[in-house]
């Protein structure tokens, strides 16, 4: 659980998936409720403005059998499920940069929602780069297959609230941060304050960015609450998932940055724990699905879709 413990938490019965809703602080503060994917430790958000029930869905899983080959909107659904309920209305669906281990639901909740898809602008130098290790040179356009591509320092408005793009590169070339009042949406840069930070070894990776990153994140004022991308309990006995800390908790305790850690120590440790790690199971299925905002390849001649899967380049 959070060093501060100040949510509502459940787990449905029906999928065993794990939320806890943050409550709002007031006028210009989301509530915020993460849905914690146990096949992948990855983190989904809703973040409603309490004053106008305008809601931006980030991170969304699309659910993905990896022996088959099978995609399922199960996760994606549940989201959704909870929008309706709670009587909120898609303004935006975010992602914050393409994910190596998930599948991203974007293009799904689109089709259901009618709502705009939006991810950082680097994801075009993103898909430079895995069109050569594709060999797909024609492959990949995000500015077809997105909506709205962020620049940093771009400001938009959830409701009442504004939102500030951050770019926060180090895990890839182009991650972004979504700052929405006093929730901050850092992805793949912080861990929990007991697992500490995230890789940087990808293709356009990098632990001095990844430095940086987490330096600018920290300089948002204490209270800011950061939401991650990943969890993967059991942690120093923890059992259940946690993905909420404050700034201040962060800065004091997180388990690589916290303290007095220096850039070359946080580096070093960084880039000997990344040397140690393979890649996630399902990375080269996800960049194709993900630098097409969610799209599968498109079908070929007998109707059907298929992965293309590169040997011995990694």
């Amino acid at each position: 659980m959070n060093i501060k413990q100040r949510n509502d938490t459940r787990r449905h019965k029906e999928t065993s998936m794990f939320t806890r809703t943050s409550p709002s602080n007031g006028s210009g503060s989301p509530e915020v409720t993460g849905f914690y994917d146990a096949d992948t430790g990855s983190v989904m958000y809703v973040a409603a403005d309490p004053a106008t029930r305008q809601a931006a869905l980030i991170d969304v899983v699309l659910d993905f059998d990896a022996p088959a080959a099978r995609t399922r909107t199960d996760s994606a659904q549940q989201v959704l499920d909870f929008v309706k309920e709670k009587g909120l209305t898609v303004a935006w669906i975010l992602d914050t940069h393409p994910h190596a281990d998930h599948l991203m639901a974007s293009a799904w909740l689109k089709e259901q929602t009618g709502a705009p898809t939006a991810i950082g602008e680097k994801v075009r130098e993103i898909a430079v780069l895995w069109r050569e290790l594709y060999n797909l040179p024609d492959a990949f356009d995000p500015d077809r297959d997105f909506d709205r591509l962020f620049a940093d320092g771009d400001t938009f408005r959830l409701g009442d609230i504004e939102v500030r793009v951050m770019l926060s590169p180090g895990h890839t070339l182009g991650s972004v941060t979504y700052v929405m009042g006093d929730a901050a949406f850092v992805h793949d840069t912080f861990m929990h304050v007991d697992s500490g930070t995230s890789r940087a070894d990808f293709p356009g990776g990098s632990s001095k960015d990844l430095w940086n990153s987490l330096q600018a994140i920290l300089s948002l004022p204490d209270d800011t609450r950061l939401n991650v991308g990943h969890d993967y309990p059991p942690v120093d006995g923890r059992e259940d998932p946690a993905w909420e800390a404050t700034v201040a908790e962060h800065r004091a305790h997180n388990k690589h940055i916290g303290g007095n850690v220096t850039e070359a120590e946080y580096r070093k440790l960084r880039d000997e724990r990344d040397a140690t790690l393979s890649l996630p199971d399902r990375m080269l299925h996800a960049l194709q699905v993900n630098l097409r905002g969610g799209r599968l390849p498109a079908a070929e001649a007998d109707g059907n879709r298929y992965f293309k899967i590169p040997a011995n380049r990694f």
